[in-house]
């Protein structure tokens, strides 16, 4: 293992960080599941399989938003960037990526209106996140 990867892997992956991103993630979860459940309310699919896909939905995106995205957007952003500007630049680059790569997958597994379905959990987990954080602190 590189030396430079050693050093990323050790920053990120410090027990508080790895309980924040829990936290989170269990948020989103909380609140995107139900909304993908919906969208596949008139599925033939079983119970159980309509909930492995909506949990699936962010177990394969929220670890890449959290872990990954932050370090690579502040690598691309300007260094001389107002730190507001700079990190509604990567929520932005986030939310974007998970838009798409749910919405991505959710059509594979031929769920209808795949893209307005991601757009929309992840516009509710994303807002109800950052005014969960803005009020409470958490998560």
């Amino acid at each position: 293992m590189t030396t430079l990867l050693r050093e990323w892997l050790w920053q990120n992956f410090t027990r508080a960080h790895v309980l924040a991103w829990l936290s989170a993630f269990v948020f989103t979860q909380v609140v995107e599941c139900p909304l993908y459940l919906v969208a596949m309310r008139g599925s033939k699919r079983p119970v159980r399989s309509r909930l492995m896909i909506a949990f699936g939905a962010s177990l394969i995106t929220h670890p890449i938003v959290w872990f990954v995205i932050p370090d690579l957007s502040y690598t691309l952003i300007d260094p001389w960037a107002h730190p507001a500007a700079a990190y509604a630049a990567m929520v932005a680059f986030a939310e974007s990526f998970a838009v798409g790569v749910e919405a991505i997958y959710l059509a594979r597994l031929e769920v209808e209106d795949a893209w307005l379905w991601s757009l929309a959990a992840n516009a509710a987990s994303a807002g109800l996140g950052l005014g969960s954080r803005w009020l409470f602190g958490w998560p």
